[in-house]
C-alpha cells in the first residue's frame, strides 16, 4: 500500500453541523459566529452557499451581513462541535486503531496493516466520506497520500466533499507550482521572509540551496525543504492527546463586569467546563490559571497549585476565586475572564479523605457527565447559571437545572 496515511477534514465543519441537526438550513447561507451586541462579532464558519457572496473566516459579523444579507446567523454551539468530532472519530476507529485527531474537524488514518480488510486506500476513503455523511450528516474532504504532510496537502485541493490522492511522484505536477504559502507550515510571516529570498512557489523551494535554508531558519530550514519535497517522517500518534500540558476556557464578556460576586458566576461557570473537558480527557489537574482583561485590554494572569491533582470544578473554583480576590481591585471593570487547569497527568488513582466527601464528588461528577454524554451540554446546570450574571446557559440551547 503505497499511500496508507487518510487525512478526514470536514468541510465548513461548524456550519456544517448546524445544517445536520436542523435540516431547515441545508442548502442555505449559515454563518457561524458572535453577536456584535455581545462583543463577538468575528464569523467563526461559513457555509458553501455563504462562502459563495464572499463570507470568509475571521470576518467581522457586520461585514458578512453586508455581503450576505440574506445569509442564517447562528451563534455557536461548542458542545455539538466536540460531539460530532468524536462521533466521526469514533467511525475512523472501525477501519484501524491508528487514528490521530489533529483538530476538532480533522483527523489522520494510518491504514498500514488494514488494507486486506477494507480494500485500497482509495476504498477505505469512499467507505469513510459515506459513512460520515450517512451516520453524522456533514461532508468532508479526504486526502491520501504516504504520509501525514501529503495527505493534508490532498485534503486541502479539493473542496468540497473532495477526494485527493497525492503521491511522492505527484509532488512536482501538483504541489510544486503552488504558492509557498499553500505549504503546510508556512504562515504570513515565514512567506514574507521567503519572499526575500525569492522565493514564491513551493517548487522554488524545494530546489533551494539546503545550506543557506539551514543558515537562514536554522532546524526549520531543513524542514521546510523536506516539506517542498514532499518528505514527513512523523508517525500517526493516538495518543498525541495524551501530552495535552493544560485545558482551559475564556469568554469575553456581554458587558463589562464589576464586583466580585458578578465575576465569580462566570469564573464557576468556567470551571465547569474546562473540568468537564478535564475529566473527558481522563486527566487530574494541579496549577490553576486565572487570567482577566479589563476595558483597556490590559491583561492580569496568575496561577497557584493545590495539593492534590483535581478534576473537581469546586475545587479549581476556590483557588480561582482567592487568585480573584488577591490580584484584582473589586472596583475595576472585567471584559474578559479565562480559566485554565495545567499539571495535567493521567488519573490513575485519587487521594482519599477521612470522610469520603471526595468519594461523593466523583460520583456526583459522574452522574452529571453520563447526563452530558447522553443529553448534551446544557441538559444539566448549576442554578447559578439561571440567574442575570450566567454568560453560557443561551449559547447552545436550554436544558434541564438542578
Amino acid at each position: 500500500m503505497r499511500c496508507p496515511i487518510l487525512l478526514a477534514d470536514m468541510n465548513s465543519f461548524f456550519a456544517s453541523v448546524h445544517q445536520a441537526m436542523e435540516p431547515r438550513l441545508r442548502g442555505k447561507p449559515v454563518i457561524v459566529g458572535g453577536d456584535p451586541a455581545k462583543r463577538h462579532g468575528i464569523v467563526l464558519a461559513a457555509s458553501y452557499e455563504a462562502k459563495a457572496f464572499g463570507v470568509k473566516t475571521g470576518m467581522a459579523v457586520w461585514e458578512a451581513r453586508s455581503l450576505c444579507p440574506e445569509g442564517i446567523f447562528i451563534k455557536p454551539g461548542h458542545s455539538h462541535y466536540v460531539n460530532f468530532s468524536a462521533r466521526i472519530v469514533r467511525i475512523m476507529k472501525d477501519f484501524s486503531p491508528l487514528v490521530e485527531p489533529f483538530s476538532i474537524d480533522e483527523a489522520f488514518m494510518d491504514l498500514s496493516g488494514c488494507g486486506h480488510l477494507f480494500g485500497s486506500s482509495l476504498d477505505i476513503a469512499l467507505k469513510l466520506k459515506k459513512r460520515i455523511k450517512d451516520e453524522v450528516g456533514v461532508m468532508c474532504s479526504v486526502g491520501v497520500g504516504p504520509n501525514k504532510l501529503l495527505a493534508k496537502m490532498a485534503a486541502g485541493m479539493q473542496k468540497p466533499d473532495g477526494l485527493t490522492v497525492l503521491d511522492l511522484t505527484d509532488v512536482p505536477d501538483k504541489m510544486w507550482p503552488l504558492p509557498v504559502r499553500e505549504l503546510f507550515g508556512v504562515g504570513s510571516r515565514l512567506e514574507k521572509r521567503m519572499r526575500d529570498l525569492n522565493i514564491h512557489t513551493i517548487g522554488e523551494l524545494a530546489c533551494y540551496p539546503l545550506p543557506v535554508l539551514r543558515k537562514r531558519f536554522g532546524l526549520l530550514g531543513h524542514v521546510l525543504y523536506l516539506s517542498a519535497n514532499g518528505i514527513d517522517y512523523s508517525p500517526v500518534d493516538p495518543r498525541s492527546l495524551e501530552k495535552v500540558k493544560s485545558i482551559g476556557h475564556q469568554i469575553t464578556l456581554p458587558r463589562d463586569y464589576r464586583g466580585y460576586g458578578r465575576i465569580e458566576v462566570v469564573i464557576l461557570e468556567l470551571c465547569e467546563i474546562v473540568c468537564r473537558r478535564v475529566r473527558l480527557g481522563g486527566y487530574v489537574g494541579r496549577t490553576v490559571h486565572l487570567t482577566l482583561k479589563d476595558v483597556e485590554f490590559l491583561w492580569m494572569s496568575r496561577s497557584h497549585s493545590v495539593n492534590f491533582p483535581t478534576a473537581s470544578a469546586n475545587d479549581i473554583y476556590r483557588v480561582a476565586v482567592e487568585l480573584l480576590r488577591r490580584h484584582w481591585p473589586e472596583w475595576k471593570p472585567v471584559r474578559m475572564v479565562g480559566v485554565s487547569l495545567a499539571g495535567l497527568v493521567k488519573n490513575t488513582s485519587e487521594q482519599v479523605d477521612l470522610f469520603g466527601e471526595s468519594e461523593k464528588a466523583r460520583l456526583l461528577h459522574a452522574a452529571c457527565d453520563r447526563i452530558k454524554d447522553r443529553f448534551g451540554e446544557q441538559s444539566i446546570l448549576r442554578a447559578i447559571s439561571l440567574t442575570p450574571d450566567g454568560v453560557f446557559r443561551d449559547r447552545d440551547g436550554g436544558g434541564s437545572h438542578v
